[in-house]
């Protein structure tokens, strides 16, 4: 393990799992000090183990619960220079018939919780003088959205949103913003969501089928584009995340990033 010229201390939301868990042990191995928070105690131990047996020290693993008040305020104390905002839930199902209650949660954890978050970490980095970073998991369905992806894709509209007005807001404090808007790569959040909506969809009160519902979701996972090889994403995250430079907003693969202008420039001439 060697020490970058430009090491940093990164505070990752969401490392028990997925690209936050395999990002987090890669940016380690690539020597930048790394503050890996966990949802719940039961992941806390295992993470410190993994660290422990890969000899990295520099891994630092901690419960950070968003919906816990005291872990947002213990987190916001913590000293770092990167912050990026990983976690996140996703309900699926259409949209006209989802109870409002789960959107308003999956609003809750994906955008009011991490903006709260954001918010003391940067009011600390601009009164102590802290140039830091803040980058957002945002999604491809940041940019697009898909039939009976409504809800979760609407949350990372926000954040894009919120990410693009922080840029502009916190230029003349010298702390950047960034999004990450991986593609459907296989880590199990995806296909996880596409269980959600099984959970609430009544045949006896919705007018959503639910063979239909999950053949369409089962069509989607069998292509190329649902099932991508996660270690590509990964590998870019660990290289984008500590940069000083970079593009604000970070598609990966490459044919998402066309697909997604292509979507973009067609929706000027969509008609009703």
């Amino acid at each position: 393990m060697t020490t970058p010229s430009n090491k940093k201390t990164i505070l990752i939301t969401g490392a028990g799992s997925g690209f936050g868990k395999a990002a987090a042990i890669g940016i380690a191995r690539n020597g930048h000090d790394v503050i890996a928070t966990v949802q719940v105690s039961p992941q806390v131990t295992p993470l410190r183990e993994e660290a422990k047996a890969l000899g990295l020290s520099n891994l630092r693993v901690e419960r950070l619960d968003l919906t816990d008040p005291y872990d947002i305020a213990q987190a916001q104390s913590w000293d770092f220079d990167v912050l990026w905002n990983n976690a996140g839930q996703g309900e699926a199902g259409p949209v006209w018939e989802i109870p409002l209650d789960l959107v308003r949660r999956n609003y809750e954890i994906n955008v009011f919780l991490p903006l709260l978050l954001t918010q003391g970490i940067v009011r600390k980095w601009i009164d102590t003088g802290v140039k830091g970073k803040v980058v957002f998991t945002s999604s491809m369905g940041g940019l697009f959205t898909p039939a009976n992806w409504g809800t979760y894709v609407s949350t990372k509209h926000a954040l894009e949103a919120f990410a693009e007005a922080m840029q502009q807001e916190l230029g003349a404090y010298g702390i950047k913003v960034q999004t990450i808007n991986p593609g459907a790569y296989y880590t199990g959040y995806n296909e996880t969501m596409a269980d959600n909506p099984f959970r609430w969809l009544d045949e006896g009160k919705h007018l959503t089928r639910r063979a239909e519902l999950r053949k369409g979701f089962d069509d989607f996972f069998a292509t190329p584009e649902g099932k991508m090889n996660p270690q590509e994403m990964i590998d870019r995250m660990i290289e984008i995340v500590p940069a000083d430079t970079g593009k604000f907003r970070n598609v990966v693969p490459k044919a998402i990033e066309d697909m997604l202008k292509a979507h973009q420039t067609a929706a000027w001439d969509n008609t009703i």
